[in-house]
């Protein structure tokens, strides 16, 4: 497919929050930094990284997803949004995310307590050069049976007027509506693809559509730089099927991926992320690709199982 000139338009809009309008091809921060996942890599070059982000707002990006964890040796990203884009347009939404804590040399320590949520909700204010935050996500730990303390703090830094709304990521339907309980939940972050199929984030996907709640997919793109090794699990005959019908439609791999994310409903946003300009250029594209139901039922043939719930 041509990607010349497209815009993040041609995906279509969602009204995060019901008044942050986003279109739903937007933009991860992340590997700007050079890190993958929760793992450090090499430092990005930072020129790059600025043109990068300069680019993805020309062409009609305007979300972002970042977190004040996401820094490696040389680079933040954080730092590297509010050097490129500052003073921010009026339309870009950016959205953040609070758990996990890294000490300054990058290594991980315990997640964050209820009492150092509000820390780190500054240390992002501080970096990106905001008085209040747009959407923050609160990041669960494996080991967290209830969010509902962690996220009775946030609501609490929401009525403070320090962020505007509140997310989860990483959770189970239980803990969606255990946050629903507490304050209003505007997206929900979770691991999915094509590569990675699962009973629970299925059934939020399902919550999330009918509640009227944007649910952002991480690591759609193959689960490249996945944290629990799915993309390794998930090659084979996925691969090739997504190869098949990207040789149909003259895309790429990664646009094929992504347009299967955007058509899985209309409350869906993708947050591809790159360091890379032609990636980006094809990422904000995907958002035009239209699979057809035979793209989709080949594709779903090829997927590997879901573990037993």
């Amino acid at each position: 497919m041509s990607s010349t000139m497209i815009t993040a338009r041609a995906a279509g809009t969602w009204n995060l929050g019901g008044d942050l309008p986003v279109h739903r091809v937007g933009f991860g921060a992340m590997r700007l930094t050079g890190s993958a996942a929760f793992h450090l890599g090499r430092p990005s070059d930072r020129t790059r990284s600025i043109a990068v982000l300069r680019r993805a707002v020309e062409l009609g990006v305007n979300h972002i997803d970042t977190a004040a964890f996401y820094f490696s040796s040389l680079r933040s990203a954080n730092e590297l949004i509010n050097s490129a884009l500052g003073p921010y347009p009026d339309d870009l939404v950016i959205v953040t995310k609070v758990g996990p804590h890294r000490d300054p040399s990058g290594e991980w320590g315990t997640w964050a307590r209820p009492d150092q949520l509000r820390g780190q909700v500054e240390e992002n204010l501080r970096q990106l050069g905001r008085d209040h935050l747009d959407v923050v996500n609160l990041r669960r730990a494996r080991s967290w049976d209830s969010i509902a303390e962690h996220f009775g703090a946030l609501a609490e830094l929401r009525e403070a007027g320090l962020i505007r709304h509140l997310g989860v990521s990483a959770v189970e339907p239980r803990h969606l509506a255990e946050a629903q309980r507490i304050a209003p939940v505007v997206c929900v972050q979770n691991e999915y693809g094509l590569h990675a199929p699962d009973p629970g984030t299925e059934e939020l996907l399902r919550l999330c559509g009918e509640q009227g709640i944007a649910f952002v997919p991480f690591f759609a793109l193959a689960g490249q730089g996945a944290e629990h090794g799915a993309a390794e699990a998930a090659q084979g005959g996925v691969d090739e099927a997504v190869a098949a019908v990207a040789r149909a439609h003259g895309a790429t791999p990664a646009q094929v991926r992504l347009a299967w994310t955007l058509q899985l409903g209309p409350q869906v946003l993708a947050i591809p992320g790159t360091g890379d300009p032609e990636h980006l250029r094809e990422n904000v594209a995907a958002g035009e690709l239209r699979l057809t139901q035979d793209d989709l039922t080949r594709l779903a043939a090829a997927r590997p199982q879901a573990p037993a719930a």
